[in-house]
């Protein structure tokens, strides 16, 4: 089974320590899909977020969590039931990993972390830090999601054929529309992947968005319909405000070097042109 896995790893022809991380991270990710599909998990989940846009649409840069929303809201929802599904996929590839519940009673949102040193003994990888620092993979899951997401099924090749339950792009896009404008802080992989969106004219589910926008945030419960007017304004004035050196600090361990030279553009300049052709697609 170690060779299973050294194969794959191979596939991403990585050249630094850093870049190795992130495929094993990412190795890790389909294993956990895996495990979770075979103990459908995804009758009441969908998979949402950079990851899976990574994983089944070829996002360009690494994401370090897997993100779930559940079909219906269900208040008693719990990551135990999954724990061994994860763990028996893991041990038919020679990995041993621990898994922690880190849910906490009353929060919308329930996590769950692996944290995995097992695949780099198994491997017998020599970096320097591999025998001190665990991998981690955080699981998270909004047990109350907002309503009128849309989904669709892809399925994985790696490390046996899954099915597994997507967000649809134009829902993922409002789920992001959601954090671009309604996070407390900066995050740089936000607006990295707002701009893969655009550049693929990808709708947007407004209907998703407002639901989002009226359930959390800094609108929460003002009963507003997103049109697309109101996105794009809301948008500029959240593009002004933004420090875009933070911003391209945060993405930049993400990418390779090739994606990293188009940090250089982040700024109002090229953020409001991308408004502009976003709004050309929109209004």
């Amino acid at each position: 089974m170690a060779a299973i896995i050294h194969e794959r790893l191979q596939k991403y022809t990585p050249k630094t320590l850093e870049e190795e991380e992130d495929a094993l991270k990412e190795i890790l990710q389909e294993i956990i899909l895996c495990g979770l599909s075979d103990a459908g998990f995804f009758k009441e989940a969908i998979f949402q977020g950079g990851t899976s846009l990574r994983i089944f649409y070829n996002l360009a840069r690494y994401s370090e969590d897997l993100d779930f929303i559940l079909k219906k809201p269900n208040p008693d929802f719990k990551w135990q039931p999954y724990f061994e599904a994860i763990e028996d996929v893991c041990k038919q590839y020679g990995i041993e990993p621990e898994v922690l519940d880190k849910s906490r009673v009353g929060h919308s949102i329930q996590k769950m972390l692996l944290k995995d040193n097992s695949i780099v003994k198994l491997l017998n990888l020599s970096f320097r830090h591999h025998a001190k620092q665990k991998l981690t993979i955080k699981l998270e899951i909004d047990i109350n999601p907002p309503s009128d997401s849309g989904s669709e099924i892809k399925f994985l090749d790696f490390p046996l054929a899954s099915e597994v339950e997507v967000q649809d792009l134009p829902s993922n896009f409002a789920g992001k529309s959601h954090a671009l404008l309604c996070r407390n802080y900066v995050k740089g992989r936000d607006w990295y992947d707002f701009l893969w969106y655009v550049a693929r004219d990808i709708p947007l589910n407004f209907a998703y968005l407002s639901n989002a926008i009226n359930q959390q945030g800094i609108w929460a419960n003002q009963d507003i319909t997103v049109t697309p007017a109101w996105y794009i304004q809301a948008l500029e004035e959240k593009i002004i405000s933004i420090d875009w050196q933070k911003a391209a600090d945060d993405v930049a361990p993400f990418l390779n070097g090739n994606d990293r030279k188009s940090l250089n553009l982040w700024g109002i300049p090229f953020f409001l042109d991308r408004i502009q052709k976003l709004k050309d697609n929109l209004i």
